[in-house]
């Protein structure tokens, strides 16, 4: 009769076992009814604040508030225009330190418009043409008015040390815009070289006498028919009977005031013997005032 009933009921344990089993699915149910709960809440409150947020912009909140207020500045509306103001305001800064100049930027930016404003310098230099010189000698004019041979064949390109602005070159002669006070200069180089076929025909003695005067002078161009003579620099050398060769220079410069469509040019003895490298015969003015 006692192992029947033992049988029949169940044991300690296995009481024990159901209980807990039962405890966890109750928990379990708790737990997901809750959290369906808070979640459906929490999804409500978001549409709500969202659609307060939106009825701000669209106007569909006709209700006043004040930003000096307390309630107001509790209400749903309020939050999103000071948030969206911070926003704002926070770009603004942000784009104008990157777009406004420094002042070292404004200053240098202001140099450079000034720059380009100020009217390019009145100026020129013009350089011997190798070039031409060598097929064009021949056809170096003298003027019937002036002492020597009047030099044309310049370079007045931009080519090399030779520029000019508010100048231009007109058959020799640089031709001035504008009234005022110039400086003028000028150099020649002449080489001689003693060749056989002169040699053969000339005693070195004879060609000594006969080409050691180089002369260079600085001619205006004005109203007056006549040209006027501005400067002169002569050299005269005495070559050894042994030398074959002989270079010379000749430098003037000076200060001169003159008008406008005056032209100046610059004649020499003996162009034969100039030397055309730009380093060595060039021609030019600028104006002081």
């Amino acid at each position: 009769m006692s192992s029947v009933q033992t049988l029949g009921s169940p044991s300690p344990g296995q009481s024990c076992v159901l209980i807990l089993i039962f405890t966890v699915l109750l928990q379990s149910l708790c737990v997901a009814v809750t959290y369906v709960y808070f979640t459906n809440e929490l999804k409500q409150m978001q549409d709500k604040f969202s659609k307060s947020g939106i009825a701000c912009f669209l106007k569909e909140d006709d209700s006043s508030w004040d930003p000096h207020d307390e309630d107001s500045m509790n209400s749903p509306c309020w939050q999103v225009k000071w948030q969206l103001h911070q926003l704002v305001r926070k770009m603004i800064l942000t784009t104008s330190e990157e777009t406004t100049p420094t002042s070292q930027e404004r200053l240098e930016n202001s140099l450079i418009l000034e720059t380009d404003r100020r009217p390019q310098r009145t100026a020129a230099h013009i350089t011997g043409n190798s070039r031409k010189s060598t097929r064009s000698l021949d056809l170096a004019s003298k003027h019937e008015k002036a002492l020597g041979h009047k030099l044309q064949y310049w370079e007045s390109s931009r080519k090399g040390h030779s520029f000019l602005n508010n100048l231009h070159l007109r058959n020799g002669e640089l031709v001035i815009h504008q009234t005022g006070l110039y400086y003028i200069y000028s150099q020649t180089y002449f080489r001689f070289q003693e060749s056989e076929e002169t040699s053969g025909k000339v005693s070195k003695e004879e060609n000594r006498r006969r080409n050691k005067q180089m002369v260079q002078y600085i001619y205006k161009f004005t109203s007056y028919p006549e040209p006027i003579l501005l400067m002169k620099s002569a050299r005269n050398s005495c070559w050894s009977k042994d030398s074959e060769y002989g270079l010379y220079s000749i430098y003037q410069g000076g200060l001169f005031e003159l008008k406008e469509n005056d032209k100046i040019f610059v004649s020499v003895t003996n162009e034969s013997l100039i030397d055309w490298d730009q380093e060595a015969s060039f021609f030019g003015t600028f104006l002081i005032s």
